[in-house]
């Protein structure tokens, strides 16, 4: 379920190239008159194998629900090709972005009229912080949230009690996080914590958590429609103790290789790691050589954390609404409910579902994963993970050519004023 789509702009722009290759497409009716309605994931094969098998449950006798197999690792090209070619499937997995972009070019059925209602089935029957940002500014929703991603830190308790420092848990701070990692570090870990979202792309985002929760200014106030980013002096505080971890060696550095992390952590080699809910489902099955933990994510004052809502879109071109609605309903309230229990990846977006996602965790005495996802769910203070808009990726330039150098020492601190200096200029031109 990790997987989120960056600068859904940038696949409709390579998507030319890939037209030709391009296949699936929208609704149609079969011979004697029931409708075909496709679905497109990006699921493991396990997943997917479970979908099928919750989708064998759906009953309408109008109605066939066809799977279309994905490569799990090739999922964006798929899309970029299906886009251009216009024969994107009926229902297809997407992130917050591609919705937004999606939707504000048009190419997304608009289903606000039918979720308006107060049945089982409405805005309100989801999680309130997902489905608000899965709204546009003109109050368009071009699919609906399905499962959400958390974060937090994973832990190896074994470390912690041999470097004698006490485990994370909800109310610990950044220093406190800091100074374990330095300890661990000094017990003879390469690093104490790899965090690629304090280091990489999406990081100032991340970093606006410190800021946030001790009283200072977002980084962005909206990654939707953004009119600024800021970098006070709060935020510039945060990173001064990001550079000086990274400066002692108890924090991984920009570039390091996060392609093993998981398996690494799981070896006892990474003592934090900065990462998501997801990889507890991995851990159910690979069975880390270590005791572990997952705690929320550090504050400095109040509580503060990311939000980020994958979901199920739908193409302005689908040939019949009503049942692909039918199928849409049947995905987030009864296919989760079906899956989870074998393949706790993530807590569903509508509330109705969650349940079944805490029953398994609990089941599986994955206690300290069930209480931060609530935390995490609680929590008033909050920041997506990156712009949305179909300028991001200039953003992300930006980001690229001056974060990794500042936290490395290369640039002065003062230099993300200029950071935030060249974005708002990037905002004001694609206002």
């Amino acid at each position: 379920m990790k997987r989120t789509l960056h600068a859904a702009g940038a696949l409709l722009a390579a998507g030319g190239l890939l037209a030709t290759s391009a296949c699936g497409g929208s609704s149609g009716q079969e011979s004697g008159g029931k409708t075909t309605v496709t679905v497109m994931t990006w699921e493991s094969n396990a997943t997917n194998k479970l979908i099928d098998q919750a989708l064998a449950g759906f009953q309408d006798p109008d109605i066939t629900v066809k799977r279309i197999d994905t490569p799990n690792g090739n999922y964006s090209d798929k899309l970029s090709a299906l886009t251009q070619a216009k024969k994107l499937p009926d229902l297809f997995w997407c992130g917050n972005d591609t919705e937004q972009q999606y939707t504000g070019q048009g190419l997304l059925t608009d289903w606000s009229s039918k979720l308006s209602g107060s049945g089982d089935f409405g805005t309100g029957s989801f999680d309130a912080t997902a489905m608000k940002n899965w709204k546009t500014a003109d109050g368009r929703i071009g699919g609906v949230p399905s499962l959400m991603n958390t974060y937090g830190i994973w832990y190896d308790i074994d470390a912690f009690k041999a470097a004698g420092i006490p485990v994370p848990a909800a109310g610990w701070t950044w220093d406190q996080m800091y100074e374990a990692a330095a300890k661990l570090h000094a017990k003879g870990a390469k690093y104490g914590l790899v965090a690629d979202a304090m280091t990489a792309l999406d990081a100032p985002f991340s970093l606006s958590l410190y800021s946030q929760s001790a009283g200072g200014a977002p980084f962005t106030d909206d990654v939707h429609h953004p009119t600024k980013v800021t970098v006070d002096a709060t935020y510039t505080e945060g990173v001064s103790k990001l550079v000086a971890g990274i400066k002692s060696g108890a924090v991984a550095p920009p570039g390091y290789d996060i392609s093993n992390q998981q398996s690494l952590f799981s070896a006892g080699e990474i003592p934090m790691l900065w990462s998501g809910q997801w990889l507890a489902a991995g851990f159910l099955t690979d069975k880390p050589k270590i005791k572990y933990g997952f705690a929320p994510l550090p504050q400095a004052d109040k509580p503060a954390t990311l939000y980020d809502a994958v979901g199920i879109c739908t193409p302005s071109y689908t040939k019949n609404a009503d049942a692909t609605f039918k199928v849409l309903k049947y995905l987030d309230s009864t296919v989760w409910t079906k899956v989870l229990p074998d393949s706790p990846v993530a807590v569903p977006a509508y509330t109705r579902a969650q349940d079944s996602y805490f029953n398994a965790l609990d089941k599986a005495g994955q206690t300290t994963v069930a209480s931060t996802v609530r935390t995490d769910l609680k929590a008033s203070s909050t920041i997506g993970v990156r712009f949305t808009t179909q300028w991001a990726s200039q953003a992300g330039d930006l980001i690229t050519a001056y974060w990794p150098d500042i936290l490395q020492g290369k640039k002065p601190l003062s230099d993300l004023q200029s950071m935030a200096d060249k974005i708002n200029e990037v905002i004001k031109s694609n206002g």
